[in-house]
């Protein structure tokens, strides 16, 4: 039993008629009609001429970019630029008024020349939209007052500004400078009675 099992192990079995067919080759070109042909190379052309405007497209806005960015830049560097040109006037009138005064002989023309040149230079801020805070007798802000300290006063309520020592400025809404100021108390009298 084992040899005619070996027997049949070791032939061949019949071979599958599909297995035995040879493979048809594949074409090596494909036929295809006129229309069909132009059709593909209008697609082609048409894909080319779209990234070609990509490309181009990308480029004008990576130029684009830059030069905004180089314009911010600039702009950032040369922001003070319109203001200091107005300030040079002032600056030039000032520069007049000390070669005067080195040879002037009366104080009061110095005075006059100095008030000019104050009032030149406050323009320019006014017309920059800085503008002084108004403090004395005003309640104290914390937010646009700096206290030095507290004097009595029977002359001012309690919490209000009594003096400025130096002024505060404002660009529009923005504060530039707090206001350095002393703040009224009540007299030590007064204090004690309200105790």
């Amino acid at each position: 039993m084992n040899k005619e099992a070996e027997k049949k192990e070791g032939e061949n079995p019949a071979p599958n008629p599909a297995e035995t067919a040879p493979a048809t080759p594949e074409p090596a070109f494909v036929t295809v009609s006129n229309e069909a042909y132009k059709a593909v190379l209008a697609q082609a052309a048409q894909a080319t001429e779209l990234k070609d405007r990509l490309l181009r497209a990308q480029a004008e806005w990576d130029n684009s970019r830059k030069r905004i960015m180089r314009e911010k830049e600039d702009a950032i560097r040369y922001a003070g630029e319109a203001f200091l040109e107005k300030l040079l006037p002032v600056l030039d009138n000032f520069e007049m008024g000390m070669q005067a005064a080195k040879t002037a002989t009366d104080p009061k023309s110095i005075a006059q020349g100095l008030e000019m040149v104050l009032a030149q230079f406050h323009q320019v801020l006014r017309d920059a939209g800085v503008e002084p805070i108004d403090a004395v007798g005003k309640p104290f802000d914390p937010h646009r007052h700096e206290a030095l300290g507290h004097h009595e006063s029977d002359e001012h309520p309690e919490g209000h500004v009594l003096s400025q020592v130096r002024k505060g400025y404002k660009l529009k809404d923005r504060l530039l400078r707090a206001s350095s100021v002393f703040v009224a108390k009540p007299t030590e009298g007064k204090h004690s009675k309200k105790h």
